[in-house]
């Protein structure tokens, strides 16, 4: 699709301000951001956790060498498969990339599902420590349900709210316990103030959305998931405790060691993802700075950015007026 020119020329005046695009996985968020780039004479910045790492790119469903081609793309093959990456770094990346991006008179589009993500460029992390790596070897060693009582006594808002079957996740809020003696939910309380940016979020009905899910992880396993995991083993992917919760590739790695099927494995893949996608809305219908966007079942991409478009103009007309 052909940039507008008079968009495109408009866009070189004050900077634009940035579009955030979310929803969880399968929502139909990339081919969206696609049109809104070609539309608005945007860049796509990756809001994705897993995205950042080479060779994850089926499972991960990065986008396509056309896609890229067509749309310049950021924080995409970032680091090694082996390297570590949080929050915080990409955070700091994706406000460089935003900057780079305006200076072009081009409008930053950051798209992906990791809602921390976001809220770590729009917001910050608060104060929490960095990792104690003598500790964390500890907690690590440690059974996950010794670290679950522990954070129900300790920090039962957090036990509440946490992916209690992840235990990355489970270990650094332990971590933050021991290292601070203060609840992990309470070094993130300055995350209430509301950004100043909305989060326009794709919703599709459950049964549609399910359905779309297991469409992709067909797709995954028929383009060579499967080889590419044997791949990243070499590479060295089971050293890297983040990078080893990508969805798909736990399970086909367990897969390769024997604990199940092939076919076992495609419907374990397919009922993981919807849970995943579940957490994500749910994670999403926490946070004050949301718009949805309820999505039909045909409704093509181009209609879904027509609609988040003029959201976007409408909003960035009144902040302009507002700081006139």
């Amino acid at each position: 699709m052909p940039t507008t020119p008079s968009i495109r020329s408009a866009s070189a005046n004050p900077p634009a301000r940035p579009l955030l695009l979310a929803g969880p996985t399968a929502s139909g968020k990339s081919e969206v951001a696609l049109v809104l780039a070609d539309t608005l004479g945007g860049e796509i910045v990756s809001v994705d956790s897993m995205q950042v790492y080479r060779g994850l790119d089926i499972g991960t469903d990065k986008p396509s060498p056309e896609a890229r081609a067509r749309v310049p793309h950021h924080l995409i093959d970032v680091v090694e498969v082996t390297e570590p990456f949080d929050a915080a770094k990409f955070a700091t990346l994706a406000r460089q990339a935003v900057t780079e991006i305006q200076s072009r008179g081009h409008v930053p589009i950051l798209c992906g599902g990791t809602g921390l993500y976001f809220r770590a460029f729009l917001t910050g992390l608060g104060e929490a420590p960095p990792p104690d790596p003598k500790l964390r070897a500890e907690l690590e060693a440690t059974p996950l349900a010794e670290l679950l009582r522990e954070l129900q006594q300790r920090d039962p808002a957090t036990f509440e709210r946490i992916d209690r079957s992840n235990p990355r996740r489970v270990v650094r809020a332990v971590e933050v316990l021991r290292l601070t003696g203060k609840p992990f939910s309470a070094q993130r309380a300055d995350w209430r103030e509301p950004p100043s940016e909305p989060i326009y979020v794709l919703r599709r009905a459950p049964e549609g959305l399910r359905a779309r899910i297991e469409a992709r992880v067909e797709r995954m396993f028929a383009a060579g998931l499967v080889e590419e995991t044997r791949r990243l083993l070499e590479r060295g992917l089971e050293r890297n405790r983040t990078a080893m919760q990508a969805l798909g590739y736990r399970q086909v790695v367990e897969h390769l060691r024997g604990a199940r099927s092939l076919a076992e494995t495609v419907e374990q893949v397919k009922t993981r993802t919807w849970q995943f996608a579940r957490r994500q809305l749910t994670w999403f219908r926490r946070q004050p700075n949301v718009e949805w966007v309820d999505v039909a079942a045909d409704e093509p991409a181009e209609a879904i950015a027509a609609r988040i478009h003029r959201l976007w103009a409408n909003r960035s007309r009144s902040h302009s007026t507002s700081h006139a």
